[in-house]
């Protein structure tokens, strides 16, 4: 296969991963167990850059692409995600003085990121996200903040912004380095913009062998150094990079560059330890997605009721790999605005964690390790005492 590298444009892309007929979107609710049932699937197919390190699925398909006010991703209804969120604008705000600033945020979500950096530092802000829904963060922000439900591209080059920020959209986006081309040309000749991005980690995703943070659509996988390498190619300065959330975000601070592009940093050597990581995936992952598909099937042989906690595209992603859900009894989410609709794909509905008090279930599967302590203390306020797993 001699896909081209979307990143940097080389060829071939080494493929390492593939998965068949995975949901084509894991976070676009349905209204009814039928039409998530029909819901369109694709084939994905992991491949590696060995000059940029970057990852890609060489088989997305851009038309399936649907982001509307039916995609619902919101994380902040958990209080360790606000946690993390509040500590970043602080950081934000103190470190690069953002105050009173025009900010712009590409592929805002539901807003509550920007009304925040907003509010923390008296800044003036615009969103534009095709899933935004405005009024639900109305009267939240002063009246700083607007919101516009649509994709970004150089039509909005004349939007006044001091600072742009983009936030787990860069890894929906195929053509990265086309993207990233045109935030640069929008930027045109303001050298002091300040560029704030947040991706995914694929270092820890290969590592762990996490073929649950794999799916549709998420089509680019980046490291430190892939994504450092993608904005200094397109004409950024890159300033800062470092992990949070537990390692599992990256986050890369840039600025237009006006001549040529600083040197590299050290965090962005890396392209011997990615090759190594994509090995240790190739040689692993399968046994990786045995080991669960073991472990639930046992569960039900066994009349074990297993519970999973959180319902976004981990949770697509890992039922859909290991093909087992029918082992499980309930998909419960604390974002009240997943209940009672159902997974791309799969059919499942989604309810609120209070269901299961009524389940009482043996096994509560977590999708994502760093909510653990939250989840255990929701459910022993319940009464409930069930084994608790992450994922």
């Amino acid at each position: 296969m001699h896909q081209h590298c979307p990143n940097c444009g080389r060829r071939p892309m080494d493929v390492f991963y593939e998965v068949r007929q995975i949901p084509a979107h894991s976070c676009l609710m349905m209204d009814s167990e039928a039409e998530a049932r029909a819901y369109p699937r694709r084939d994905l197919a992991l491949g590696y850059c060995r000059a940029c390190g970057f990852v890609s699925n060489v088989l997305y398909d851009e038309s399936v692409k649907q982001y509307s006010d039916r995609y619902e991703d919101q994380q902040s209804f958990s209080p360790r995600f606000r946690a993390f969120q509040t500590e970043l604008v602080r950081r934000l705000v103190e470190r690069y003085d953002i105050r009173g600033k025009d900010v712009l945020e590409i592929g805002c979500g539901k807003g509550d990121f920007l009304v925040e950096l907003c509010q923390a530092g008296a800044n003036r802000g615009l969103g534009i996200d095709p899933a935004c829904i405005p009024g639900r963060v109305a009267g939240k922000d002063g009246g700083s903040v607007r919101f516009i439900a649509d994709y970004y591209g150089e039509k909005y080059a004349d939007v006044p912004c001091d600072v742009v920020c983009c936030r787990h959209t860069l890894e929906h986006i195929h053509e990265t380095r086309e993207f990233m081309q045109i935030v640069r040309r929008t930027l045109g000749e303001r050298p002091d913009t300040l560029v704030f991005f947040e991706v995914p980690d694929v270092r820890r995703v290969l590592h762990e062998q996490a073929f649950w943070d794999i799916y549709y659509e998420h089509c680019s996988y980046f490291s430190l150094g892939s994504l450092a390498r993608l904005f200094r190619s397109t004409g950024f300065d890159v300033i800062e990079l470092a992990t949070d959330f537990d390692d599992q975000y990256l986050l890369l601070v840039a600025r237009p560059a006006a001549g040529e592009t600083a040197a590299a940093l050290p965090e962005e050597q890396d392209l011997d330890l990615l090759a190594a990581d994509v090995q240790q995936f190739r040689s692993s992952a399968r046994r990786r997605i045995e080991g669960w598909q073991t472990l639930l099937a046992d569960a039900e042989r066994n009349g074990k009721r297993v519970a999973i906690w959180g319902s976004g595209s981990k949770c697509v992603a890992f039922l859909s790999t290991v093909g087992l859900a029918k082992s499980v009894k309930a998909v419960v989410d604390i974002n009240p605005y997943r209940h009672g609709r159902f997974l791309a794909g799969l059919g499942c509905v989604v309810s609120a964690p209070e269901t299961l008090k009524e389940l009482r279930p043996d096994l509560v599967l977590v999708m994502n390790p760093i909510y653990r302590q939250e989840i255990t203390e929701q459910l022993r306020g319940m009464g409930l005492e069930p084994e608790v797993m992450p994922v």
